[in-house]
């Protein structure tokens, strides 16, 4: 682990290659998903996100909210029928950087929450300041990271308090793979001397429209710490239809 850390910091400090500055400006995507079974199996799942970024002469910011709800129908010993809820999670953040020049270099102040009823951790929150840059960039293809110390609180399905200082790493990779496909990697990093939270988002979008797009992706939060009866790894697979504006 602490060769990752190492690692890390050391690639945030590599110098970027130059590329266009950000236009200035919103851009908004808006992304909703629903699955509905019947048969054997009865049950709907409702996933959706909002990501908007803010470009500003000095200033790079983004605001995140998400939420994931599923409930079953079950069927008791009498059978008689009933629902009941096995998901739902509601995540908001937010983060602004400012611009060190013109190649992508910003300082950042990142804060977020998590409620999340059927998690290890029923509430977390962090709050993260630290530096970003461009790794690497090409015509289709580009690397961004960064790399902060941080405070994290979180409460446990079992009702317990931790807080702690920790530090942060993030990386994203976007590829262009052709002009109607986009992939994307995010992961991120929060090491702390309680838990080690570890969230990757693999994602593949498909544009359907000039604002429309169709969006597969995998989620899977690690945490390397949970209380007992709990698992350490979540993962979410998701069809999702994105608007862009």
């Amino acid at each position: 682990m602490k060769k990752m850390l190492w690692l890390s910091l050391g690639l945030v400090t590599l110098g970027a290659q130059a590329g266009e500055p950000a236009k200035l400006g919103w851009q908004t995507s808006a992304e909703l998903g629903a699955i509905t079974t019947s048969g054997n199996t009865k049950g709907t799942s409702v996933t959706g996100k909002i990501d908007a970024k803010q470009e500003l002469q000095s200033w790079s910011n983004e605001y995140i909210a998400s939420v994931f709800f599923k409930e079953d129908e079950k069927t008791d010993v009498n059978g008689n029928r009933f629902s009941e809820k096995s998901a739902e999670r509601y995540f908001v953040s937010g983060k602004a950087g400012y611009k060190l020049d013109t190649d992508h270099a910003k300082l950042f102040v990142l804060g977020s929450h998590t409620e999340d009823d059927f998690g290890a951790y029923e509430s977390y929150s962090l709050v993260s300041a630290g530096y970003g840059d461009r790794l690497y960039q090409q015509d289709n293809l580009t690397i961004d990271a960064e790399i902060g110390p941080g405070y994290y609180r979180g409460r446990t399905a079992l009702d317990a308090t931790e807080n702690g200082a920790m530090l942060r790493t993030a990386a994203n990779l976007e590829w262009k793979v052709s002009d109607y496909a986009n992939f994307r990697q995010q992961i991120s990093l929060d090491a702390s001397s309680d838990n080690k939270r570890t969230q990757s988002e693999t994602s593949i979008s498909a544009k359907i429209n000039g604002s429309m797009q169709m969006k597969a992706a995998f989620l899977l939060q690690h945490d390397s710490e949970v209380p007992l009866g709990k698992k350490k790894t979540d993962t979410q697979t998701s069809l999702t239809l994105v608007y862009s504006f």
